[in-house]
């Protein structure tokens, strides 16, 4: 190898042990690069960051008012938090063992809308009303009517 191939070669390996050194001239300082060990601390999760439980809904109270029978749902706390998947159908699981004659696709429909946008527009509302009396209709218009269609909210 010629001298100035040399030279040149001496300079790159030199310019590259200097980056990797932290740019170091100072022979007598080694330049390590350290990285903190990996946290072995488990990560926390606070009440509010937990998966929400059953029961979801604590109580079906079956009413008689003016406009005919209402079905009266509370939620419980933790079902106003659930926000897991399937905690939908749980829920309307629980409803259904209060009180089977619940089981309509028009008051599924009417509870599924309480579950997925009352929570939120509404979080302290006491109760959910589902009447059976209200007609199936679509999705969008059970929103448009804010979960009670074919009449005012009970």
């Amino acid at each position: 190898m010629s001298t100035r191939r040399h030279r040149a070669a001496c300079v790159l390996v030199l310019g590259a042990a200097m980056a990797a050194s932290a740019c170091s001239t100072d022979s007598g300082t080694d330049a390590a690069v350290s990285t903190p060990p990996p946290s072995t601390t488990p990560e926390v999760i606070t009440a509010s960051q937990a998966p929400a439980v059953p029961p979801f809904i604590a109580r079906v109270q079956v009413v008689r008012l003016p406009s005919g029978t209402s079905v009266q749902v509370y939620p419980t706390a933790s079902g106003r938090a659930a926000q897991g998947t399937g905690d939908n159908a749980v829920a309307w699981a629980e409803v259904l063992a209060d009180d089977p004659g619940a089981d309509t696709p028009g008051m599924r429909a009417q509870f599924d809308c309480h579950w997925t946008f009352a929570r939120i527009v509404a979080p302290d509302k006491p109760s959910w009303n589902l009447e059976p009396w209200r007609p199936v209709v679509s999705a969008q218009q059970m929103i448009d009517d804010r979960c009670n269609p074919g009449g005012a909210e009970e």
